[in-house]
């Protein structure tokens, strides 16, 4: 096992901590006990249990079809293998409608093992993140490129590269940390941008494709390990250039996460 597997179980209160001390944490995709137990040990802190399940393991073109079920059955799987990290878990499609079903799979969720809770969208979501917040369930409030929002957009492309829209991302993040988020995700934002939210938010915040300054950053293991179909410009496979196999690749990514290496500028966006 690793020399990095964690001592302590990681916390919001952990994050927060390493937000404040101006350093870095690592999160990961994991989907099953055994990934769960090998990146949990290789010092990632944060695992999430992405509706990403849909493309990497399911085969299918978009997040959409993920159900409820898939998401606590994928969840359950990664407590059982976790060692110490924090698990965050997707709601996927449709599953934050209306209040009610909101809180009735934000419950299962977290009965599954989660420990926050994700969903996507920008200002209206602020309701769904102060209702799930005053019943004491943690909220990451997932920005920038929303996967579930895929047919919305036109696909998947950068946001936030125009001054205006640049300007509601910004003010939305702000209205979502004021509603009760707890950690903020962005996706495919200019790096540019990605930093002045994160100068601007109290909370820490993760980036996929949105630059180094981030508090964090999070890759799908898939993309980590060169086995997906496709390779986003942020993605790096860490596989190849190690020797240690998964468990040298996870924890050359955290490495690298934390000494600032990675992202580096060809994973950027301007």
């Amino acid at each position: 096992m690793s020399t990095q597997t964690q001592s302590r179980n990681i916390t919001l209160t952990t994050l927060q901590k390493i937000k404040e001390a101006g350093q870095k944490f690592a999160c990961l995709t994991a989907y099953d006990a055994c990934f769960a137990e090998i990146a949990s040990s290789a010092g990632v802190e944060v695992l999430l249990v992405g509706d990403s399940l849909g493309m990497v393991l399911q085969g299918h073109d978009s997040t959409l079809p993920v159900t409820m079920a898939d998401m606590v059955y994928h969840v359950a799987c990664v407590k059982r293998g976790n060692k110490g990290a924090l698990i965050m878990a997707d709601l996927p499609f449709m599953s934050y409608a209306s209040e009610s079903q909101t809180l009735e799979n934000a419950a299962s969720l977290m009965r599954a093992g989660a420990q926050i809770v994700k969903l996507e969208g920008g200002a209206w979501i602020a309701n769904t993140t102060r209702l799930l917040a005053e019943r004491g369930i943690p909220v990451c409030a997932h920005m920038g490129l929303t996967p579930q929002s895929v047919n919305r957009i036109g696909g998947f492309y950068v946001q936030g590269r125009d001054t205006e829209q640049a300007q509601v991302i910004l003010e939305e993040a702000l209205l979502l940390q004021d509603s009760g988020a707890n950690i903020l995700l962005l996706e495919c934002v200019p790096r540019t941008l990605a930093k002045t939210i994160t100068d601007s938010l109290e909370i820490p915040v993760i980036g996929i494709g949105a630059g180094p300054d981030t508090t964090a950053q999070i890759m799908v293991l898939h993309d980590l390990l060169g086995v997906s179909p496709i390779t986003p410009k942020f993605v790096k496979n860490f596989l190849v250039e190690n020797n240690n196999g998964i468990p040298g690749a996870i924890e050359s990514y955290v490495s690298a996460v934390k000494t600032e290496t990675f992202p580096a500028k060809e994973h950027c966006f301007d």
